[in-house]
């Protein structure tokens, strides 16, 4: 739907969360503030990128964990969060990072504030632009206590006119009562769109706020009813018809006299043309001849009317050119904004907007077959051939118009040059009316995540899976290896991952790929992709290289074998490399198998396959296999990798270049810690005195040496 908003914690991406202050993410989680022994006053907020109407209700629960470093440290607390911006965040404190003006919240508050009329230190209550809550709930009476690092459940649904229910619970299962209800109005403090997403803070504490799993989603808007056509005047002439001349004529209906000709525009000179009448009766009357006044008048209107029309004649051609001249100058400048892609892309065709449209139904929401990090996937029906197509709208190309066409340009740009037969095709392309469409293969099967966690389908057989993972490796090496130029994904995931009629995959979804030559060390960007598949050096630079995609192709590899997601669903938040490097450090891998398989594989292959999944999860990017012995391993050319049976932490020299890059990447680069002087860090090296930092990232222990080229601890 169009209208309707649907995310949860397993399909955000980088790109569609917004952190400011002190959140961060970590080990999978999304932390609203820092982990420092230190206490702080301090705020962070993390929000869904994009605003979402709210007044016609709304439905979210999330999990999350409040622990402190410091026992007895406690104070702030956190809060869910609609606001009208996503570019600011509140004051530490006792105001949970709110803006108490423009905020609407649902806070769950760790200290007591007095001054603002709290009950007591571990209560959920509502605030509609005040700290002061409108209603609050005891949340001791609900056997829950905020601060005892034990995970919590919560669930806010809101219908307008109605009431704020909230749920809190030790359980991943909702309790049949909340525990707070309140008989709210959205629409006196919230604009018809808004931002949602979670806010908290410290007070003179050590509380660390995490975020474990987020889904939200909003109702789908009613389906207009079909307007009637306007009445017609009895006086107002019948509606143009256009007649098919192979259909039987239609009888004119009598009294209804077909105009002789079609009306000019109205002229001076017709103006003041008198008025000639024709006589339309087929009665004889006598013939006269016409006074010679007559003659000479009919002449000089004759003369004004066909200089009306010769008038009009050359004001219709002028209007014309000036149209033709209009358009060649649209036509072009849309050609230029798609040059350099579309001399690429020869094979794929230009397809006009027109044809997708009608393809689609109109985009119907009953065509939607999925939606992607840049855009919504529909299925259509090509009118003029009748072929089953995969036509992806890209989202917001009118709302910023240079990001659309750059994310258009790099993903038609790339995919139009290669080819492989485990690479989705691209047919063709659209660029009209500041829409965005590239039109695919349909696949019959879907994606990957759906075949894979489809409760109401059969298992699928190891004997496809273990083909479809072969099938991506192969793939990843074409791109990595065997292009003329380096192509990174950047986004592999089972999401991204396609089936054809006989389950074969097909790797698609090139908006976040990135080219480079062989040997060339890629630019450092903002860290894209999903959390889950993100390697932690990505995370922590944002470089990405051959080695991220085989990071990610790890969690692939995990996730399919183990029928378990990366990062878990429903308030599971187990990380699924862990779980299974656990497993291996016992002896028992075997254990991680997805059960639904009912012991249906060869042993042997199975654990070849998980071996393969964790070296290319290994923490050290140099530790990982490049694809091209992923693929030797898999088809069983090569012998399995050795995988250490404790999991590697991650370690780094700490030298400038190295220091340049965290300056990039999406964490701030506070948290390191390092207080570098300005000669400090214009020198090429570190001081020499032993200076060492550890940060936690996406769940390893990260070392830094303070000497340029000393040994990574």
């Amino acid at each position: 739907d169009a209208g309707a908003v649907r995310f949860d914690y397993a399909t955000l991406t980088l790109a569609t969360l917004k952190l400011l202050g002190d959140a961060h993410l970590n080990n999978n989680t999304i932390r609203l503030t820092r982990d420092l022994p230190v206490p702080t006053s301090a705020s962070g907020r993390a929000l869904y990128a994009a605003p979402v109407r709210l007044l016609a209700g709304f439905s979210t629960s999330f999990a999350f964990t409040v622990t402190t470093l410091n026992r007895g440290s406690v104070g702030g607390g956190l809060a869910f969060v609609v606001a009208p911006d996503a570019a600011s965040v509140g004051d530490g404190g006792a105001f949970l990072g709110l803006d108490p003006a423009a905020d609407v919240a649902v806070e769950f508050d760790t200290l007591m504030d007095l001054q603002f009329g709290d009950v007591n230190g571990n209560h959920v209550g509502v605030d509609l632009g005040s700290m002061v809550s409108v209603a609050v709930a005891d949340l001791d009476l609900a056997g829950v206590e905020l601060t005892s690092g034990r995970t919590v459940y919560a669930w806010i649904e809101y219908a307008p006119g109605k009431a704020m229910d909230v749920f809190v619970s030790y359980s991943s299962k909702r309790p049949p009562a909340p525990v707070l209800s309140a008989t709210v109005d959205l629409a006196g403090y919230v604009k018809e769109q808004a931002f949602v997403g979670f806010s908290a803070s410290t007070q003179g504490s050590t509380e660390i706020h995490a975020i474990e799993w987020w889904s939200f989603s909003t109702p789908s808007p009613p389906s207009p009813a079909p307007s009637k056509p306007p009445p017609v005047s009895a006086a107002a002439p019948p509606p143009a018809r256009v007649l098919d001349p192979t259909l039987p004529s239609t009888p004119q209906l009598p009294g209804i006299t077909p105009p002789a000709t079609v009306s000019a525009p109205p002229t001076s000179s017709v103006a003041t043309a008198p008025a000639i009448s024709v006589a339309r009766n087929n009665a004889k009357t006598p013939h006269h001849p016409p006074p010679q006044g007559a003659v000479a008048g009919a002449a000089t209107a004759g003369a004004v009317v066909a200089a009306s029309f010769a008038g009009f004649a050359l004001w219709a051609l002028a209007r014309r050119a000036k149209a033709r001249k209009r358009d060649a100058v649209a036509v072009a400048t849309k050609r230029d904004n798609v040059a350099s892609a579309a001399a690429m892309a020869r094979s794929p065709r230009e397809f006009s907007y027109k044809e997708l449209s009608a393809a689609t139904r109109g985009f119907d929401a009953s065509r939607v077959i999925g939606n992607g990090a840049f855009g919504v996937v529909y299925k259509g029906i090509v009118p003029d051939t009748g072929a089953m197509v995969a036509v992806k709208r890209c989202t917001n190309a009118n709302a910023d118009g240079a990001q659309a066409r750059a994310e258009f340009l790099s993903e038609l740009s790339i995919i139009a040059g290669l080819r492989h037969r485990n690479l989705l095709r691209l047919q063709g392309w659209c660029y009209e009316k500041g829409e965005i469409l590239l039109v695919y293969d349909y696949m019959r099967n879907g994606s990957l995540d759906r075949t894979l966690f489809d409760a109401s389908s059969p298992a699928l057989p190891w004997r496809h899976r273990h083909e479809i993972l072969a099938g991506v490796a192969s793939a990843l090496a074409y791109l990595h290896h065997e292009c003329d130029r380096r192509v990174i994904h950047r986004d592999v995931k089972s999401s991204n991952v396609m089936l054809d009629e006989s389950y074969r995959a097909r790797l698609g979804d090139f908006g976040l790929a990135r080219q480079a030559e062989h040997g060339a060390s890629p630019d450092a960007t903002a860290a894209a992709g999903t959390m889950g598949y993100l390697a932690p050096e990505y995370m922590l630079t944002g470089r990405a290289t051959e080695a991220t995609d085989v990071f990610s192709f790890g969690a692939l590899v995990l996730e399919v074998a183990c029928g378990r997601r990366p990062i878990g669903t429903e308030g599971r938040c187990n990380n699924l490399v862990e779980w299974v490097w656990s497993l291996h450090g016992e002896a028992r891998v075997l254990d991680a198998v997805d059960p639904r398989l009912g012991g249906d594989y060869d042993e042997g292959e199975m654990r070849r396959v998980l071996l393969v999944g964790l070296a290319c999860s290994s923490p050290e990017p140099d530790r990982r296999p490049g694809m091209r012995a992923v693929v030797q391993m898999l088809s069983g050319e090569a012998d399995p990798p050795f995988v250490p049976a404790a999991r590697p932490s991650m370690s780094f020299s700490a030298n400038h270049q190295l220091l340049l890059s965290l300056q990039d990447s999406v964490s701030d680069y506070n948290a390191l810690g390092l207080n570098l002087s300005d000669e400090d860090s214009s020198s090429d090296s570190l001081s020499s005195s032993s200076l060492t930092s550890t940060l936690r990232k996406g769940g390893h222990d990260i070392g830094f040496s303070s000497t340029a080229g000393g040994d990574a601890r």
